[in-house]
């Protein structure tokens, strides 16, 4: 049987193939939520081959097809998935490439991230360090541009190898001609029109043992530098691997915090003059500013997290007992308390986003996926 979840464990991919009974088919205890009903059929893919077979299949028999890796970014309605759910587990990677000072590192897509990092800092290869304790599978780094603490995959992307539904050809496609942005990219949700898969992805990475450049205030607070310091590899992933469980961004039995889809907003990116809105809204109230962080093309990133506090909703909101809560670490985090479901989730997530376009004027976009559900 399909492992059940238990509050705060970490889920585990079923080993089981094709035509398993309804019972087994509960995306739940694939989910990092522990939420979501079953899916039509579920699949288990341990190479690339199988990923790509079993995707033939599924649109060859019109069968709409869910990929499932770590599924800490999935949101997985109630009502489950009406089709094949694809169970993504081919792992490993090596290095295919030497050049001075760097490396190319080949990862098959099922990879878990953070067992990834972790070697890769084991190894003293700098690049992945600042991405440390974030849930899930390598294939979905490229497909959401991962980021965190002054790092986006963008920032160490070679290429990935896809595999495009619509046309049947795999093949390798440059970091440069994936549109990667702010947590996006081409392949990610209503962009990818070719319904490209990810099969395995490659990064260039630093072999002196030494960070990329901290870029994040926090961050460099934390290991006592000046922005813009390279600190050694494994004092920056501890670094962070801290910080990440004081939000309760780590996945952790022991912490029911932990039980989330990570950042359930994005922060919005707005022009100067609604930052400026923002920040008069908020000294007028006697509050704290939200902050903020210009870009490159003349806008102003606020922090998601920030808006929601400044918008009265506090951590830990509604309050003990209701099974979808609010972080009581980080506000930008819902988290599943056990017993509740998909919907709990989803009424709690709209009364955020309600309370926080009640007092800005913005709408909190979500960063999981949705699947058979919406806000």
């Amino acid at each position: 049987m399909t492992a059940r979840p238990t509050t705060g464990s970490t889920p585990v991919p079923s080993a089981r193939a094709a035509g398993l009974p309804a019972e087994d088919t509960l995306l739940a205890p694939h989910t990092t939520l522990g939420l979501g009903g079953p899916a039509r059929r579920l699949v288990h893919a341990t190479t690339a081959d199988e990923v790509v077979a079993a995707a033939r299949a599924a649109d060859g028999s019109g069968e709409p097809l869910l990929l499932v890796g770590g599924g800490s970014n999935l949101v997985v309605g109630d009502a489950g998935f009406p089709g094949t759910a694809l169970l993504v587990d081919h792992r490993g990677h090596h290095v295919v490439a030497r050049d001075p000072g760097s490396v190319v590192v080949h990862v098959e897509a099922g990879t878990d991230w953070d067992a990834l990092v972790a070697d890769t800092v084991a190894e003293g290869l700098g690049g992945l360090e600042c991405l440390s304790g974030i849930p899930g599978r390598t294939g979905a780094t490229p497909v959401q541009n991962v980021g965190a603490y002054g790092v986006e995959v963008a920032d160490v992307l070679v290429d990935v190898d896809l595999y495009a539904r619509r046309t049947g050809r795999r093949g390798s496609v440059p970091a440069a001609d994936l549109d990667l942005g702010y947590r996006t990219s081409r392949l990610k949700g209503d962009r990818n029109v070719d319904g490209e898969i990810v099969l395995a992805v490659r990064f260039r990475l630093t072999t002196d043992g030494l960070s990329a450049p901290v870029r994040y205030a926090e961050l460099a607070r934390a290991l006592g530098v000046e922005p813009g310091s390279r600190v050694p590899v494994a004092a920056a992933r501890e670094a962070v691997l801290a910080l990440r469980r004081g939000k309760g961004m780590v996945i952790d039995p022991d912490d029911a915090d932990s039980r989330s889809a990570g950042s359930f907003f994005t922060n919005p990116v707005v022009d100067p003059a609604t930052a400026a809105r923002v920040a008069a809204r908020t000294e007028a109230c006697g509050q704290l500013p939200v902050t903020a962080w210009p870009q490159p093309d003349g806008r102003v990133k606020l922090s998601a997290a920030a808006l929601i506090e400044r918008a009265g909703v506090p951590r830990g909101y509604p309050g003990e007992g209701a099974p979808a809560r609010v972080s009581t670490k980080h506000t930008l985090a819902l988290t599943h308390r056990g017993g509740g479901t998909t919907d709990d989730l989803l009424a709690l997530a709209r009364d955020v986003r309600d309370r926080v376009e009640d007092a800005f004027g913005l709408v909190l976009e979500p960063e999981p996926v949705l699947v058979s559900c919406s806000l």
